[in-house]
Formats: C-alpha cells, sequence, structure tokens
C-alpha cells in the first residue's frame, strides 16, 4: 500500500483482494457505444482480462467485466501517480467537470494542464474515469472505493444527514440564520447544503465562532477522518472537545448516532476551510533524470561484465548447494548463518547469493528436501549448459519473481532467511518492471549519471511499487540487482534487459550468448601450485578442478590451488596418480608443471596404507581352525563373511540373520552387546496392532494436477496474441449494446447444455457469469468464483479440474489445497484466474 499524494490530501490506496461480483455499468456500456474501433481497441489491450474466454458479445457484457472491483484492482499498481491523483481527486469530488477538476489541482494552464489532460486520456484509455455527454467525469464505482478517505476528505454533507430527522435540521438551520423555502426536511437539507456549499458563508461563519471552535475546526479540516472499527452497544459516548458543541449545532460537524466515535466533518466544510489557496497534490511532471552520453558498445561491454561475474558466481553457489544442501530453519527458509557459509565457500557476498538461491529456486533447479534445500535433477541438466543459456534461465526466473530477493532486513533490521515462502508481492514484481520502463524513458544514447535517479523516477511511474525497508535511496536494492544481473548497465537498459522487457525468451538467449563467452574447457597450471580460468569454466572442467583443488576466487577468472588435501580426495574418487595426471594434463594450456606432478605422485605413495572396512556385524573366537571352517563353509556364502585375521571374520549381514544361518548350519553361537558382555536372548510376544480404518475412497474425480509455470506477463501476451483485438472490437461496434439473455421458451437458446444447466441452478450469477463458468468447464480451464458458505463468511478461490454434478460444481481448491465440493447456488461471482 503506497501514498496516492502529499500534504493535507494525503491518503492511502488501499489495493485489496476485492470481490469480484459487481452491478452493471450503464454509463460505461454507454461510453463504450459511442468510442470509435480504434479507442474500443486501446480499452481492450489496456485491459485484457476484460477479453478472455469467452470473448464478449456485446458492450454490455465488456462493460460489466471493466467493472468489475478485481478488474480494477489488477489495472492499478500499472498506472503513474500523476494518474493516480486525479483519480483520487474525481472521487473526492462529486459529479466534476474537467475545468472544475483542473482549477481544483492547479492545473489550467502549461505543462500541468497538458499532464491533466495526459492523465485524463490516459484513464479512459484503461475504462476507469471517461467524459460523460454532460461534460462531467465519471469514474468506475471500484475505484471509488479504493480510497477509504480521498484526499483525507470525509462523506459529503448529504450522506452523512442521511439519518437526520428533519427537526434536527430545523434547529441547525434555525442556527446559521437560515430561511428554507419549506419546513420539510428536503427543503431543510437543501439550505443546509447551499449554505455550506459557499466557501464565502463558511468563512464569515467561523469569523464569528468562539476560538476553541475555531481552533478545532481548523484542525480537523486537515486531519483524514476517523472510521468506526465495530460499535459497541451501551458504551458511554466520548466526551466533546472544546468548541465542538457549537460546530454541532451549526452542521460543521455530524455525530453519527450509530456509533461512538468523534464526531465527522462534511467534505464540503472542509475543503472550504482549508481555503481558496489550497489544491489537490498533483505531480504531472515525472522526476528529471540527469544522464550523461553513452555508447552501445560501452553498454554492452558493461553488461557482459556484470552478467559474467553473476554467471560465475550462480555455478558456485549452486555447485555449492549440490554437495552440501543448506539447512532449512524450523520456522522455513535458509537462515543467515548457512547463507553466509554458501557466500564463503563459493567466494562470493551474501548479496549475489540471496539472488542465485530465489531465482535457482523459481527456475526449479533448487527445491525443498525434508529439513533441507537440495539440488533437483533438473540442475544436473543446468549444469551441463552453457554459461550463456545458464544465464537465460536464471533471468527469466528473476523477471517473474513476485518478490525482490535482494531483501535481507525487515522493518526492525533483522536479518530474513532466504526461500522464506514468502507470500506473493505484486508490488515487487510491478517495481521490477517499473525499472526498466523509467530506464527506457531516456532518450537513446543516454545513461543516468546517478542511479538512484532511476528510483525516483521508478516511484513516479509506479506509485503502488513496493520499496523494501532497508533500501536508502528510493529501490536502491532493486537498482542493485538489475545491475549485477546486467539488464542496467551505465544507468542505460542494456540487451539483456530489452529483451526482458518484450518478454521475448528467445532474444533473451540470444543477447546472453552475444555478451557471454563460450565456457573456458582449458586452464594455466602455475608452479605456485594454482589453476587459472579464464571466463567461465565448463562444467567438466569445472568438476575436474573442483575434485582435486580448493577453489580460491571466482569472477570474471577462478583461481584453483593444489594441496594434498585436494589430490587425496581425488585419488579417494577412485583416481589413479597416472590418470589424474592425465585428465589435467588434457586441459592445460602448457605443461604441467613439476611441482604439481610431485605433489600427485607424493600423496599417492601415502594414500591406502591404512584402510577403513564396513560391516554388518564382527564373528570372533579363540579357535583359528573354527573360524577358518565358518569362512569356507558353503551354506553360509551368503552371509559374505570374510577372514581379516585368524581369529576375526566380518560379516556382510546384520546380527540377527547371521545368528539364525549359524545356528541352522549347526553351531552355537552368542551375541555379544557393544561392550563385549554376553547378550540375553528372550522369546518375543507378538501383538496384533490396532486396526487403521482405510482412507475413504474419493470417487475416481481426482487427475493428475496440472501445472501452469507461465508469468502473468506471458498469460498476458497469450491473450493479445490469441484475440485479434481489432476483429473484437469492430464486432463489438455492430452488436447491439445489451446481449438478451437466452431464453428457450421464447426462441433463444444457450449455448451449451453446461451453459443452461449452470443458469438453472446459479441464481445468484449474471449471465455474463454463467457464460465464463461454462467456458471452463467445457474446455478444462481455471476459474476464480466468490463463494459463500453456509457459515455466511465469503471466500475467493481459484478452482481447477472442474467437473460439473449439478447443482454442484466438484473442483480442486487453490486456496484449500485439495477437492471440494461446491454449491453452485453459493457461487456469487466469476472472474478469470
Amino acid at each position: 500500500m503506497t501514498p496516492a499524494g502529499s500534504g493535507p490530501g494525503k491518503d492511502v490506496l488501499y489495493v485489496v483482494r476485492c470481490p469480484i461480483s459487481g452491478k452493471n455499468g450503464s454509463a460505461l456500456a454507454a461510453w463504450l457505444r459511442g468510442l470509435d474501433v480504434a479507442g474500443l481497441e486501446r480499452v481492450l489491450a489496456a485491459r485484457p482480462d476484460a477479453v478472455s474466454a469467452p470473448e464478449p458479445r456485446a458492450v454490455g457484457e465488456l462493460a460489466d467485466r471493466l467493472q468489475r472491483p478485481a478488474s480494477v484492482a489488477s489495472v492499478l499498481p500499472r498506472l503513474t501517480l500523476a494518474c493516480l491523483q486525479v483519480a483520487e481527486a474525481v472521487a473526492a469530488r462529486t459529479a466534476v467537470s474537467r475545468d472544475d477538476l483542473a482549477g481544483f489541482l492547479d492545473a489550467t494552464r502549461g505543462d500541468r494542464a497538458d499532464g491533466l489532460d495526459a492523465a485524463l486520456e490516459e484513464l479512459a484509455d484503461r475504462a476507469l474515469v471517461w467524459p460523460a455527454d454532460d461534460g462531467r467525469l465519471h469514474m468506475v464505482a471500484p475505484l471509488r472505493d479504493v480510497w477509504r478517505s480521498p484526499l483525507g476528505l470525509d462523506a459529503p454533507l448529504v450522506r452523512l444527514l442521511a439519518g437526520t430527522n428533519s427537526d434536527e435540521l430545523g434547529r441547525m438551520v434555525a442556527k446559521l440564520g437560515v430561511k428554507p423555502a419549506a419546513n420539510r426536511k428536503q427543503e431543510r437539507l437543501a439550505a443546509l447544503v447551499d449554505h455550506h456549499g459557499d466557501p464565502a458563508r463558511i468563512a464569515a461563519l467561523m469569523a464569528k465562532a468562539p476560538a476553541a471552535a475555531r481552533r478545532l475546526l481548523e484542525q480537523r479540516a486537515r486531519e483524514a477522518p476517523e472510521r468506526p472499527g465495530f460499535i459497541v452497544f451501551g458504551a458511554p459516548r466520548l466526551a466533546s472537545e472544546p468548541g465542538e458543541q457549537w460546530a454541532l449545532e451549526r452542521g460543521l460537524l455530524i455525530r453519527d448516532h450509530r456509533w461512538n466515535g468523534p464526531a465527522r466533518m462534511p467534505a464540503e466544510v472542509a475543503l472550504a476551510l482549508r481555503g481558496s489557496g489550497w489544491h489537490a497534490p498533483f505531480t504531472p511532471v515525472p522526476p528529471d533524470v540527469r544522464s550523461m552520453p553513452v555508447t552501445a558498445s560501452e553498454i554492452e561491454r558493461e553488461a557482459a561484465a556484470a552478467s559474467m561475474a553473476f554467471a560465475a558466481h550462480a555455478v558456485s553457489v549452486l555447485g555449492v548447494c549440490a554437495a552440501a544442501p543448506p539447512a532449512r530453519l524450523k520456522a522455513g527458509g535458509v537462515g543467515a548463518r548457512e547463507v553466509s557459509r554458501i557466500g564463503k565457500a563459493a567466494q562470493c557476498d551474501e548479496f549475489p547469493v540471496r539472488l542465485v538461491l530465489e531465482a535457482a529456486s523459481a527456475a526449479g533447479l533448487l527445491a525443498r528436501d525434508g529439513d533441507r534445500v537440495a539440488a533437483t535433477a533438473s540442475y544436473d541438466t543446468w549444469a551441463e549448459q552453457e554459461p550463456a543459456d545458464q544465464l537465460a534461465v536464471l533471468l527469466r526466473a528473476w523477471w517473474a519473481l513476485p518478490l525482490t530477493p535482494g531483501g535481507s532486513r525487515d522493518e526492525d533490521g533483522k536479518a530474513l532467511p532466504a526461500l522464506a515462502g514468502a507470500p506473493p508481492c505484486g508490488g515487487c514484481l510491478q517495481a521490477r518492471h517499473g525499472l526498466l520502463a523509467a530506464a527506457s524513458r531516456l532518450p537513446a544514447g543516454e545513461g543516468a549519471a546517478n542511479s538512484a535517479d532511476l528510483g525516483e523516477l521508478l516511484g513516479w511511474l509506479r506509485p503502488l511499487a513496493d520499496e523494501l525497508p532497508q533500501d536508502v535511496t528510493p529501490f536502491g536494492t532493486l537498482i542493485r540487482e538489475a545491475e549485477l544481473l546486467g539488464a542496467l548497465a551505465l544507468g542505460a537498459v542494456s540487451p539483456i534487459g530489452a529483451a526482458l522487457r518484450a518478454d521475448d525468451a528467445e532474444a533473451l538467449t540470444d543477447a546472453c550468448r552475444r555478451l557471454l563467452p563460450a565456457a573456458s574447457g582449458t586452464a594455466r597450471f602455475g608452479s605456485d601450485l594454482t589453476a587459472v580460468v579464464s571466463g567461465t569454466p565448463s562444467a567438466h572442467l569445472l568438476a575436474l578442478l573442483d575434485s582435486v583443488a580448493d577453489r580460491e576466487s571466482t569472477g570474471a577468472a577462478s583461481v584453483w590451488r593444489f594441496g594434498p588435501a585436494g589430490v587425496r580426495r581425488a585419488l579417494d574418487a577412485g583416481l589413479t596418480p597416472e590418470a589424474l595426471t592425465a585428465d589435467l594434463a588434457a586441459v592445460a594450456v602448457e605443461p604441467l608443471p613439476q611441482p604439481l606432478s610431485y605433489l600427485i605422485h607424493d600423496t599417492a605413495r601415502g594414500h591406502g596404507r591404512v584402510r577403513v572396512v564396513a560391516a554388518a556385524c564382527v564373528i570372533h573366537g579363540e579357535e583359528p581352525a573354527l573360524l577358518a571352517e565358518l569362512a569356507a563353509h558353503r551354506k553360509l556364502a551368503p552371509l559374505g563373511l570374510r577372514l581379516l585375521a585368524p581369529t576375526v571374520l566380518i560379516s556382510r549381514t546384520p546380527p540377527d540373520k547371521t545368528l539364525a544361518a549359524l545356528r541352522a548350519a549347526g553351531y552355537a553361537p552368542v551375541a555379544e552387546k557393544p561392550d563385549g558382555s554376553v547378550r540375553v536372548e528372550r522369546a518375543q510376544r507378538p501383538r496384533a496392532a490396532s486396526p487403521v480404518p482405510p482412507p475413504r475412497p474419493s470417487g475416481g474425480r481426482l487427475r493428475p494436477r496440472r501445472t501452469d509455470d507461465r508469468t502473468a506477463g506471458d498469460r498476458t501476451a497469450d491473450v493479445r496474441t490469441a484475440v485479434d483485438l481489432r476483429a473484437l472490437a469492430t464486432r463489438l461496434r455492430g452488436a447491439p449494446q445489451e446481449c438478451p439473455e437466452p431464453d428457450p421458451d421464447d426462441g433463444r437458446p444457450y449455448d451449451s447444455d453446461t451453459e443452461e444447466l449452470i443458469a438453472g441452478y446459479a441464481r445468484n450469477l449474471s449471465f455474463t457469469d454463467v457464460r465464463q463458468l461454462a467456458h471452463a468447464v467445457d474446455n478444462g480451464q481455471a476459474v476464480t468464483v466468490e463463494y459463500v458458505a453456509t457459515s455466511g463468511n465469503t471466500t475467493v478461490r481459484t478452482l481447477d479440474r472442474l467437473e460439473l454434478d449439478a447443482p454442484y460444481l466438484h473442483a480442486w481448491c487453490h486456496l484449500r489445497n485439495d477437492e471440494r465440493m461446491f454449491t453452485l447456488s453459493r457461487i456469487h461471482g466469476v472472474m478469470p484466474p
């Protein structure tokens, strides 16, 4: 949640999980009907959720989809600060015209007037605010409800006095000295509204007010109103503040009799008290970004260096995780201590470690394995790829991450675990996309001189984007991520960033291959027992050097150091001194130096002088002949007996089975405890376990769960490519404004039997919702519904694997992560997932 403005009108946009049902907006439908094909196409392109299957068949159905709260909430994060400020001003003023709005925002001339027109045009293209035939601006209803108190203003006087009786209104107008046209409630209310709507009359009244009342009213005019949380019946009323009674008697403050909170100030009174010089906050011009000239070759060179270093870090970090999977905290995630251990082993800082872990987890290279985070089979495939392809996989995962992986501190400065499984953060995703959008606004051949300026521009382009508490400069962590990955270079969008913005996987891979060199398959060995690899080592070279030496540094060049421990590690893996020397010589640029050859052979001479063998149990006795007989006995061959000493045998079979086999062969062994004492054996009394009821059958409805690993951008792109927006806009222009609902008795059949079945039972759904639900059932697609349970609780659920069994709907519920049965009559709204 991010403030929409500043100053007295500063309020908070409550972008919450809205209900998905709504009333049909006839005003919106009439405005859409008046658009030409190009205008309607712009609306469809800006609101892709409205054209999801099934396509709308009439303008009325399109308007119904556009004004749904969930649909409106989905478009808000992409609005600029200017658009949000204009929308907040429209929400604060009822039925305002464009000229009145310009005066309210102090945007009557120059750049501010142009900025207002641009913001209104952008809001209209998204079907959020539009001009009606009478010249007044209309707003889609769910957008007006986004602000609890737009510009810090309470409800207008008419709404606050809705429950007031005529006698109370009469006393108020009498105190004001106003004479209504008649002594009825309507005339008295109209006279009061007319009086309070005149700033000059309010100013004259305030000049006569007591000092305490004047101070109270001026303070209330600049404070956001307090709303009731809940009502406590019978609780004592709050004591009146000094001067409050005088304001209540004249309608400058209104006491709501239904709750015991403070009195409320009508919006007209608050605006009059703020004075004619007060204007709603409006920032039509984005912050200025200081730029410097940069060439394309300089950008590519900087991006190549950054991406090459990150690719090397990624290989190192994931290699450490594959060799020694990090432990998970009981509360979830990889703790700061484990992150530090991985960074130390991979020779890199904590920041790239967190970035690699989150991106690799999203790409499926890492996964939870009990109390550890281990590498998956996909990691093995990834490790064999070229560095450019490896980087492209991580970049695609980072671009779609619903969080900022570099976040390591909370509001209190406490360390946060990595891979904690935090809830998806749409504001983080919008911040990432908005950052590259901000950088792309710079002229060609220019880059931001200070990356912090891009953060300020991002705050204007995406005011609802989430910023981390640890950031010292606006979006500093996010900017550092983009620079580390090579998406930003020298304050400009690199070829990698351009491919990410275009959401083109093929172009991203091509850009990575152009910037990153192929993996190096050779190393240069020095007489100081080091090996240096320029660039990113290949998977084979990396595995070979890691097996025989210890890595000292990574980056544009990686360095390994040889020692007795590393050579012994390679010999333990089964290599002989000759094979190890041959393998190293095969990847050496020059012949191996003599010190390295001496180290390998000296270590090999002492290798294996002491041996350790695994045994399930040990058989020993005082008669060498008896143990030799046991070792040669044919019936005891399955035990895997092996004579280590004249009086010691080892067996590959557990003790109990070894004892049984020896006794079956006619011998009389005894069992010993670990301390050497004889183990006394007692007969066991078998008992049956308590019966466990079998699991209930599932009815055969469960099918293998389908997964969809596409990002939201992929799905939006699919909608735009699958639907011909120009053809759809043309068809909607020619269709009737309202599509008549089917009526088989009147010769208007349903499109399918599924529609007719659902319409017969789901009485709370509009025909538009019936069509969407039937389409999801018939085509095996997921859908989001608003469901009211028998307890009266309303939930929003995403359903998959739908099976209609009227009057019930069987589906896999993602909210409960289980198969559930839903009553059609309790579904109150339908929306694409």
